[in-house]
């Protein structure tokens, strides 16, 4: 049958079994969205305030569910606005496929209005990235787009379309959508090495991170865990895979991680990485990192092996498989000495301190915790929120914690959160943590959460300063807090009004108590102004550079 570009991009949207796009019209896009008005029984758009909006939307979208996440903008600055999202994507490896549109391909390179060379822009930040200039291309593309997005490891994908291809005609033909081939292949060899070293070491540690949340399942990892009796550590894009009161359950490791889990990786005599990166923020020493140990690393991506920390024993594949391969050649082990002396460091950790009459950060996340449960998604923005979340929500489900790992993008929270809560339904709780540096930059999407009834509950740890950034020009600046205080007026519960929204302020923990549960009961979005001191940190820390010997806890 013969069909327009149009046409065909909503076709492969339904037979790829996309429900849900998230975007912006514009003029190099109009023939999309008049092809999304007909099919709107088929494929649901959700029209955000900004493109970057719809792109953190998209990436929530996909971490919320493993599916594919997909965002449309047009031309030009439209494309442009896409950059900081995709680019967040591609740094915490999530399936996205982003759509932009472009000027005619007669106008190509010509300067024309709202032209962009997007194909160019977005190469570094995308695993592949297309300029479709025939109609009859267009299908097979977008197809091998959704394709690439969620095959090895996974990432986002751009496809830039020319408005004349929008509206040209060729044959259509319905395909169904391929196959994902999963990394089902290892070594045999290199699996046994791998289990020898498990069942020799004294003093194992599993070091895990977001490879382990997007490969083919959570479960080996844990039966790793409990059969060779390995306490572990994640990073921050590995939180919420181990449930959070399991004695094995470290905590978060590096420059914000607790005590005992970056002395234990001092201290072992292995080392089992998966699905990790050993990150500047993980290995802030590369050379001092696990110098006691060998290393045994595991990740999909081939590139990534004994890149930033030299390793011992390296294997190729989906995490999932290769723990599957290895735990039938391990022994039961049982490391009571090393457990006990696990215990004895967990005595050491930073345990903050309550107050009856102040806002502290663990109290809000404790309140929330236990009136929101296991169950909801949390999601984060960037900055000292988001440490405090990952030390101290006691979520259990892997796609229960929603933050930005590698690029650290802040505003990035209230987008995600709504992809999440449209992904999920509004049945499913969701709560977003911000501060107010990372919440003025995109509070813009307040109108979306609104305009789709979104059961959104907000928590801005407002401390009315930039406080990461701060909390490094009090330890390492003099005190010289340049341009960490921006003096902003803004009430958040006047502006929450504003947007439709229910706006909260609480001062003490049991004002907190109250409102938030005022939220729980409430239909649409909820900001709740969380005021807290400007002098509170983030501890532990190690600084940049640093190793356990020079932990800041106090």
């Amino acid at each position: 049958m013969k069909l327009t570009g149009s046409q065909i991009f909503v076709e492969v949207l339904v037979e790829q079994g996309v429900d849900t796009i998230f975007g912006y019209p514009g003029g190099a896009v109009l023939n999309l969205y008049d092809e999304l008005y007909r099919n709107s029984d088929r494929v649901r758009h959700i029209l955000t305030a900004h493109e970057q909006g719809a792109s953190h939307a998209a990436d929530g979208y996909a971490r919320a569910t493993g599916r594919t996440g997909v965002v449309l903008a047009t031309s030009g600055p439209g494309a442009t606005n896409l950059v900081t999202g995709i680019a967040t994507a591609y740094m915490d490896s999530v399936p996205m496929v982003a759509f932009t549109g472009n000027v005619p391909t007669t106008q190509l390179g010509r300067d024309s209005f709202q032209e962009a060379y997007i194909e160019g822009i977005t190469m570094p930040i995308t695993k592949h990235n297309f300029t479709v200039r025939h109609v009859e291309d267009l299908a097979d593309t977008m197809r091998a787009a959704f394709r690439i997005a969620q095959s090895g490891r996974k990432g986002p994908v751009l496809v830039d379309i020319p408005k004349d291809v929008t509206a040209a005609v060729c044959e259509f033909e319905n395909k169904a959508p391929e196959l994902i081939r999963t990394v089902t292949a290892y070594d045999e060899e290199q699996v046994r090495q791998a289990a020898k070293l498990i069942n020799e070491a004294q003093r194992p540690v599993v070091y895990f991170g977001g490879g382990v949340r997007s490969a083919a399942g959570c479960q080996p990892l844990r039966d790793l865990v409990y059969k060779a009796d390995m306490p572990a550590t994640y990073t921050l894009m590995g939180t919420g895979v181990l449930d959070y009161g399991d004695p094995h359950n470290l905590g978060l490791i590096g420059m914000h991680g607790c005590y005992t889990a970056n002395k234990a990786v001092s201290e072992a005599d292995l080392v089992v990485a998966v699905g990790t990166r050993f990150s500047d923020r993980v290995a802030l020493n590369p050379d001092k990192f696990a110098a006691k140990a060998k290393i045994i690393q595991i990740d999909i991506d081939p590139s990534e092996l004994g890149k930033n920390v030299a390793v011992d024993l390296s294997l190729v594949g989906d995490a999932a498989y290769i723990l599957q391969a290895i735990l039938p050649h391990l022994e039961q082990r049982y490391h009571m000495r090393w457990m006990e002396q696990i215990e004895q460091w967990q005595r050491n950790d930073y345990k903050p301190k309550d107050s009856d009459t102040e806002l502290k950060p663990h109290q809000i996340i404790r309140e929330i915790c236990e009136q929101a449960g296991p169950e909801a998604v949390y999601v984060t923005d960037v900055g000292q929120h988001q440490m405090w979340a990952a030390q101290y929500l006691h979520h259990t489900k892997s796609r229960g914690f929603i933050t930005s790992g590698g690029l650290g993008t802040m505003g990035f929270g209230y987008g995600a959160a709504i992809g999440a809560q449209v992904a999920l339904g509004n049945d499913q709780r969701v709560v977003m943590l911000t501060g107010d540096g990372s919440f003025h930059m995109n509070l813009n999407e307040g109108c979306t959460a609104v305009s789709y009834d979104l059961p959104i509950i907000t928590v801005i740890f407002n401390n009315q300063v930039l406080g990461m950034v701060r909390q490094w020009q009090t330890s390492f600046y003099g005190k010289r807090y340049s341009n960490t205080d921006p003096h902003r007026k803004t009430d958040f519960v006047k502006l929450a009004e504003a947007f439709g929204a229910k706006g909260y302020r609480a001062e003490t923990p049991e004002q907190f108590k109250a409102v938030f549960a005022e939220a729980m009961k409430n239909p649409g979005p909820s900001w709740i102004d969380c005021r807290i001191g400007k002098d509170e940190r983030v501890l532990p820390m190690i600084p940049g550079g640093g190793d356990i010997n020079d932990i800041i806890m106090k």
